[in-house]
């Protein structure tokens, strides 16, 4: 038996060994010795490719949707759900749910899945935010098969929500509030919602012994110079409609009653902006929804056929005004069945806005700017706020209403080269010309290099640049009287002569404000000291007043000798908004602080305590010792009280204390742009606050004849109620104005 073993050990012995030993050919067990050293065959490996990652395709899907990228999340469903469905029908499902759920956002997040080589389920969660009916929240499942090593989305309605499986639908049931209005600080309507009527004239009905009635009390209605409805009416000849104005029945009663012929009434309801308009760059106007913003607000609760703010506080206030809308969610059937209820709220009633404006001085602002491109600011020198804010020309907000029969004339209003809608007063960009004086003067008497008393030669020429010689502004007076056959014998047509740093500005002495530009820049570290107290002012940056659009306005640094004398007197690449001068002006009024200037008073709901209110929020203080600030408000007094002042000849006779600073700017384009900026002083006799007022008329002439008037009709009107004064050729301020002449006198910048 032992044999028997050791034979069976021998022989399994000599087969393992012949199996292992290499061959000749390189081979194992082939022909040739056992004994053989050849090396042995590599072994064969197979190459596995790693299973795609399902959580990321899940993942990458929702990062798509959440960009609104249904073309990237298209391309990731399976090659069977795209050849059953479009890329359009795809968008167009998601769109629609997403818009009725009023889904601003949503969230999800993986659970779990279960894989298969080639199938793969994931379970995941998903939460829509939505501004209507509160938070939707779901498990779902979704269904992926691996194509080319890539996990594909296999399409189902159930992957929005499970309740969609079958073809069901979302539909929402709106419930909106009407939209809030809008008052001035006193509590008189700006912005309603009421009956209003559509005035016009149908020429070939005209009673023509009524024609003065019908011109007359449309003229007063619309704002209209009654001359030129009539011109109109013969421009057009017999068989047209000649649109006119809007207003409610109140403000019509009077031509109601006397319903002259050729009068064409016709009722509408409209969010009305009374009197055509107050204030309309700045309260702004609503649009319809456009196609762009469709799924934007459909996504914030509303309907898409409510009117949105579309600019000006209209816009700022959205949130307020339109109050919180309402709805009901619910799932319906194919054939229109409602299978579920998943969610709904209750409208709220939109706040109403209190504007800073006054009504009255509103109005007399815009009549005064109304027949100039041009800009009126009217603060409150210790608060910021703002109590007028007029643009011209102006335009009527209600031609924006689809409703209103006169909205023909939509399209003239937005193809006006003169812009209406800009806000000149916020937004209007313009060189500020000698007013800008007041700064360098503070530069000057900061920089220590110059006192009140030091005094300048002002003569006609300014010689420091060399070969490039400029001229004060009495040069060129003096060459306007030559040319007419006059003698340079006026004050306004003689040289200065030697002046005070306070007489230089009391009579704008341009040389002398060269020389301070040259000066400083001449000088090693004070080359933008000008620049930097311009900045200091606020100028070249944004006040801050965020409820209206606004322009930043341009600083730059002087690089050359040109650049600066440039800047010391306002001109050169410097650029300014109205806005900003009343806010800097003010705070020279009130001792050297810069407040934000606000146009919205409050915000009020229909019920409780005001949600927000005005509150003056002081922004910086004006970089002048407090001394230099006296002299400069001394300085700027003279401007209009003593008999060299600039604004004397159009301020003579006005019982107020006032100071300020007359401009005229080089437009580069056409005649110079006329500023005056500047502020009263009599709190303590008429209990009134103090107010900054800023007036520009754009490319009409110098500030000191069409400026100044606007100065003093506002201050007249603060104080009196109305404008006071007749301005020869000009009219009366607020009347219709066709061709401006400068009224005679005082001709300076």
């Amino acid at each position: 038996m032992k044999s028997l073993r050791w034979k069976k050990i021998f022989l399994i012995a000599f087969i393992l060994v012949a199996c292992s030993a290499p061959n000749a050919n390189g081979g194992n067990g082939g022909s040739g010795s056992i004994f053989a050293t050849n090396p042995p065959l590599p072994t064969a490996r197979a190459e596995i490719t790693p299973a795609p990652n399902v959580q990321a395709a899940l993942t990458a899907f929702f990062e798509a949707l959440k960009n609104d990228d249904y073309e990237s999340m298209y391309a990731m469903l399976a090659q069977s759900s795209r050849e059953a469905l479009s890329l359009e029908d795809f968008s167009k499902r998601w769109t629609d749910a997403l818009n009725d759920m009023s889904a601003t956002s949503f969230d999800t997040a993986y659970i779990s899945s279960t894989l298969a080589p080639f199938n793969a389920e994931v379970k995941y969660g998903v939460v829509y935010k939505t501004a209507l009916v509160g938070d939707i929240q779901r498990e779902m499942l979704m269904r992926l098969v691996n194509e080319d090593n890539q996990w594909k989305v296999v399409w189902d309605d159930a992957l929005i929500l499970p309740e969609l499986a079958g073809g069901n639908k979302l539909s929402m049931e709106y419930s909106v509030p009407a939209r809030g209005d809008i008052y001035d600080s006193k509590g008189q309507p700006v912005v309603t919602q009421a009956e209003a009527y559509a005035f016009g004239i149908q020429t070939d009905q005209i009673n023509y012994d009524m024609l003065g009635a019908l011109t007359g009390e449309l003229g007063k209605l619309c704002g209209f110079d009654p001359l030129d409805i009539q011109n109109q009416i013969d421009a057009a000849g017999p068989g047209w409609y000649l649109p006119m104005c809007e207003g409610t029945r109140d403000e019509a009663q009077r031509l109601l009653s006397i319903n002259p012929g050729g009068l064409v009434v016709q009722k509408y309801d409209s969010r009305y902006y009374f009197r055509g308009g107050l204030a309309p760059q700045a309260v702004g106007y609503t649009l319809s929804i456009s196609k762009e913003d469709y799924n934007k607000y459909k996504r914030l609760g509303y309907s898409g056929a409510e009117r949105i703010g579309s600019s000006g506080v209209e816009q700022w206030a959205e949130s307020y005004l339109a109050g919180k809308h309402g709805g009901v969610l619910r799932v319906v059937s194919p054939t229109g069945q409602i299978v579920a209820t998943l969610g709904q709220s209750k409208p709220e009633p939109a706040d109403s806005v209190y504007l800073t404006l006054d009504s009255k001085m509103q109005i007399n602002a815009q009549n005064a700017i109304e027949f100039f491109r041009g800009a009126i600011v009217v603060m409150e020198v210790k608060t910021g706020r703002i109590i007028a804010m007029a643009s011209g020309p102006d335009f009527d907000p209600n031609i924006f209403d689809a409703n209103n029969p006169n909205n023909m004339g939509l399209g003239n209003l937005l193809n006006d080269g003169r812009n209406p809608l800009l806000n000149r007063a916020a937004q209007g960009q313009l060189p500020l010309g000698s007013v800008f004086k007041i700064i360098t003067f503070s530069a000057a008497l900061e920089s220590g290099l110059y006192l009140k008393d030091t005094t300048y030669d002002c003569q006609y020429e300014f010689t420091e640049l060399g070969d490039q010689i400029r001229y004060d502004w009495t040069w060129q007076h003096c060459q306007d009287r030559l040319a007419a056959g006059k003698f340079c014998d006026t004050s306004d047509s003689k040289p200065s002569g030697l002046v005070t740093l306070q007489e230089a500005l009391m009579r704008s002495c341009n040389p002398y404000f060269w020389h301070i530009g040259n000066d400083l820049y001449s000088n090693w570290d004070r080359g933008n000291d000008i620049a930097n107290m311009a900045r200091a002012f606020g100028l070249g940056s944004p006040t801050g007043i965020g409820q209206i659009p606004e322009a930043a306005g341009r600083i730059d640094n002087p690089a050359t000798q040109v650049d600066a004398v440039n800047l010391a007197i306002g001109q050169g690449t410097m650029l300014v908004t109205p806005l900003q001068v009343a806010r800097f002006i003010a705070a020279i009024a009130n001792g050297g602080t810069l407040y934000r200037p606000q146009i919205v008073e409050k915000i009020e709901p229909v019920d409780g305590a005001p949600i927000q209110t005005f509150k003056p929020e002081a922004q910086g203080t004006l970089p002048l010792r407090p001394d230099n600030l006296d002299v400069l408000r001394e300085a700027m007094f003279w401007v209009i009280n003593e008999p060299k002042g600039t604004a004397r000849f159009n301020m003579r006779g006005l019982q107020f204390k006032t100071a300020g600073k007359t401009g005229t700017a080089e437009s580069g384009s056409g005649k110079p742009h006329g500023w005056f900026a500047g502020y009263t002083m009599n709190e303590a006799d008429t209990g009134l606050p103090d107010i900054a007022i800023v007036a520009v008329v754009e490319n009409i002439g110098e500030g000191a004849d069409y400026a100044v008037p606007l100065f003093r009709a506002m201050v007249e009107s603060y104080y009196y109620g109305s404008p006071q004064r007749q301005y020869y050729d000009w009219g009366q301020i607020g009347n219709p104005l066709y061709t401006p002449t400068p009224p005679g006198g005082g001709i300076v910048p």
